[in-house]
């Protein structure tokens, strides 16, 4: 009828789907608690003896290659320290070994997932394009200027952030989980040459502690950056699914 206005369609809007794959979620809150357990371990059983060294033996008796300034859990190490710390080697060491293979199980079920579903492609390797010299000093602009992150940012990942995930993936997560196996003696008599690539279990130990100092610091930097782009929705977004703030109104 003519003078009665027209009472507009309903616009369907789809809403966005999950920020995060379900096993992305969970293996990626597996390997924090693992990596929790394994840096609280790891630094009891670094106080049992804070001297580093090179080569396949080392013990009081050698020089080190470097020596931390901490006090130690056992009399018979020279720290120059006038005290001895409470013995924690013996839990935290079965605790170290326990949470190893947690973060192992969980690394193998993230490749696998990565691999077949495309994640890794789709995801975390950066296009042709990324590797030029503007799309870096683009990112770290942005970084600099501490611009909170825009609604393609929110649902993707920079050129900075794919590389530094691909380095901590396949090189420095295998690296820790090697050099840590290089250590027993039962891998060692078991594949001598996994060791002796290394330089002795000793040098896999001091390489070990490097590659734990690195992913340390990358856990540190990616909390600081989640802090930063929104820490309420960053963690909804990798608890539930559901996409950060800036998404919900597209």
């Amino acid at each position: 009828m003519a003078g009665v206005a027209s009472i507009p369609a309903a616009v369907s809007v789809r809403a966005p789907g999950p920020r995060h794959a379900a096993v992305v979620r969970a293996t990626h809150w597996l390997t924090t608690l693992s990596f929790l357990a394994l840096l609280i371990t790891g630094g009891e059983i670094l106080l049992s003896h804070p001297r580093f060294y090179w080569g396949e033996t080392g013990n009081v008796l050698a020089p080190p290659l470097f020596q931390l300034p901490l006090p130690s859990s056992r009399a018979t190490v020279p720290t120059g320290y006038a005290y001895i710390l409470p013995d924690q080697n013996g839990w935290s060491r079965h605790l170290h070994f326990e949470a190893a293979w947690v973060a192992v199980l969980t690394g193998l079920l993230y490749l696998a997932f990565g691999f077949f579903t495309g994640h890794f492609r789709r995801n975390l390797l950066p296009a042709s394009a990324d590797f030029s010299r503007r799309a870096f000093s683009g990112v770290i602009a942005e970084h600099l200027r501490l611009r909170p992150a825009n609604n393609t940012a929110a649902r993707s990942y920079n050129v900075v952030q794919r590389l530094a995930y691909l380095l901590v993936i396949f090189v420095f997560f295998p690296l820790v989980i090697w050099t840590g196996l290089a250590m027993s003696p039962a891998v060692a008599s078991a594949f001598p040459s996994a060791v002796s690539v290394l330089g002795g279990q000793q040098s896999a130990r001091t390489i070990h502690f490097f590659v734990s100092v690195f992913l340390l610091l990358f856990v540190v930097i990616h909390f600081a950056m989640v802090c930063r782009t929104g820490f309420r929705s960053r963690m909804r977004a990798m608890t539930t699914g559901r996409p950060p703030a800036q998404m919900e109104g597209l």
